[in-house]
């Protein structure tokens, strides 16, 4: 079954780390990515870098997930277009695709933008928790206010140029803006319901309708802290997650964004990469149709890619 996740922060990982992919680490590594499928690398932008560094940070983690895919051509291959991400998972590989996670890398240049995109970036989450040049992320509250100008500036120049904008980590301010100004549906490409699970980083249901509306897509993220208030979580609550959006949303809304790599704990059942296709089983006693669980686990990101950046 095709597979595609909407966000990993593996980059990060390996760049902080001094970490290889071929190494037995972290979540996400050489040996649990082979298979055919499609993986969103993000390029995150830690807040040490945010002043003065975060385009520099940025063009490290470009750099390092360009030369993954020149090491590693028998596993990876670069994908900028769902008609792409059709081919190399034709041919048994992974499709990767590249993203950065935080406006900050834009350093408040719309050029820079044009710039990513001909470097490989197909999507941007525009904040992450916190206020920047484009936006309020969620810690900033409904007080930390929405969309720049420059914000708007940006998101309209990602539909025009073919980019995902990607919800995830925005306060309520921002998120309704995005939704006002972007032509195209949009993606949270790592964010839960919060009727399960209250937590500042979660989506009511009035915003997963919208999303869902719009004919957007959601990837449940597999932190625990968002699957439960305990942190207790197991695989079972994930797929309570996907089910829960399904019901909200609808069939086409829902995916995968484990967050991978950028979380310190995982559910039970769900400890690394390589499970994921634990989740058919998982799904289907849950009586979900083949159909729908094929959305969910990848062709629903898929159609959004297709509708977005081809």
């Amino acid at each position: 079954m095709f597979i595609f996740d909407a966000h990993v922060d593996t980059l990060w990982r390996l760049l902080e780390s001094g970490a290889r992919l071929d190494d037995a680490q972290g979540h996400v590594n050489l040996a649990n990515l082979r298979g055919p499928g499609a993986q969103f690398f993000a390029a995150f932008v830690d807040p040490k870098y945010y002043h003065g560094l975060a385009m520099h940070r940025t063009m490290e983690m470009i750099d390092l997930f360009w030369h993954l895919v020149d090491t590693y051509p028998e596993v990876l291959s670069f994908a900028g277009s769902a008609a792409e991400i059709k081919q190399v998972s034709s041919q048994g590989r992974l499709a990767c695709l590249l993203a950065i996670e935080g406006g900050e890398a834009l350093e408040g240049s719309l050029a820079a933008l044009g710039v990513y995109y001909r470097l490989g970036v197909r999507l941007i989450t525009l904040t992450w928790n916190h206020r920047n040049a484009l936006a309020a992320g969620q810690w900033e509250g409904p007080e930390g206010g929405g969309l720049s100008k420059f914000g708007r500036d940006v998101v309209e120049e990602m539909n025009r140029l073919g980019m995902l904008v990607d919800v995830s980590h925005l306060n309520e301010p921002s998120f309704w803006d995005v939704l006002a100004v972007s032509r195209d549906p949009v993606l949270a490409s790592h964010s839960n319901a919060k009727a399960l699970c209250d937590h500042p980083r979660n989506l009511t249901d009035e915003q997963i309708r919208a999303v869902a509306d719009r004919g957007g897509v959601i990837g449940v993220n597999f932190c625990p802290a968002f699957l439960r208030t305990d942190c207790r979580a197991t695989v079972e609550h994930v797929v309570e997650q996907i089910a829960y959006l399904i019901n909200v949303g609808g069939e086409d809304c829902a995916a995968l964004g484990s967050d991978f790599d950028g979380i310190t704990e995982v559910p039970t059942g769900m400890e690394h990469y390589g499970r994921l296709r634990d989740l058919v089983g998982l799904l289907e006693q849950q009586g979900l149709r083949t159909s729908v669980i094929e959305k969910v686990l990848g062709t629903n990101l898929l159609r959004l890619c297709s509708e977005v950046l081809d």
